[in-house]
């Protein structure tokens, strides 16, 4: 998942963050687990948007996470990208999720 953000939102990111965290934590409700992520940064070290590596039942789930996402309610978000990695994709090897797994 990548989401792209409208320019000149440091402000609301900064407002919005912990409910972002949150979100991420929680898995979107259990809508997906995020198993990595971070901010997406221009040549100049400016933020420009966030992305992730989710787990998701099927790609209605992934696309609820991502649209449910504070960043997302508030405007910040100008575009969505998501895209399906293959069945091989080893996602065990990464330890330590950000959303703790049921």
């Amino acid at each position: 998942m990548r989401c792209l953000h409208h320019p000149g939102q440091d402000g609301s990111r900064d407002a919005h963050r912990p409910a972002h965290r949150a979100w991420v934590q929680s898995g979107g409700d259990g809508t997906a687990t995020v198993l990595i992520g971070s901010a997406l940064l221009d040549e100049n070290g400016g933020a420009i948007g966030n992305f992730g590596i989710l787990e998701a039942a099927d790609f209605a789930h992934a696309r609820t996470f991502a649209e449910g996402d504070p960043f997302n309610r508030a405007g910040i978000v100008a575009a969505i990208e998501l895209t399906p990695l293959p069945d091989s994709f080893q996602a065990s090897r990464i330890s330590n999720p950000m959303t703790e797994r049921t």
